[in-house]
């Protein structure tokens, strides 16, 4: 069930995977008015930002881990930088630097597509994962796009 609510998520958000192989991935996502937090509609709320942060690492680690049965986020650190203020879209990149048996440790960074890409925020997450035979992976690629 929740495969079809985070395709729901996705595509109400708008996001397009840019890039998405063993070193990292590299999300968009189009401005949304409704994702700010001043009457201006310029300041995305970092609960976004974290969001997306959160998310990209998952796929991310989906991607250079082989049979992960289940994945939870241990610790998530984002730093934010400057004021995320813009009505660019937002571009997300996260990598899988470092992964155990048990742990995959993270790292992104988040900026707005208007020019500067000078970053908007910095993260680092580990996640506790499970291995084994029938990926969760595996089993979302095989339900198709009605699970």
């Amino acid at each position: 069930m929740w495969v079809s609510q985070a395709k729901g998520l996705i595509s109400e958000m708008g996001l397009v995977i840019e890039r998405a192989d063993q070193k990292g991935v590299q999300l968009r996502m189009p401005f949304n008015p409704d994702f700010c937090v001043d009457e201006a509609k310029t300041i995305l709320h970092g609960g976004i930002l974290t969001a997306l942060l959160d998310s990209t690492f998952g796929l991310a680690n989906f991607l250079a881990v082989d049979d992960i049965q289940t994945m939870a986020t241990l610790d998530l650190r984002v730093d934010y930088l400057r004021p995320a203020s813009s009505r660019a879209d937002v571009v997300v990149f996260a990598e899988c630097y470092r992964k155990t048996r048990h742990i995959a440790f993270g790292s992104g960074k988040v900026w707005f597509d208007n020019g500067d890409c000078e970053e908007v925020a910095r993260g680092s997450a580990t996640f506790a994962i499970t291995r084994g035979k029938g990926s969760l992976f595996d089993t979302m690629k095989k339900a198709g796009p009605s699970a």
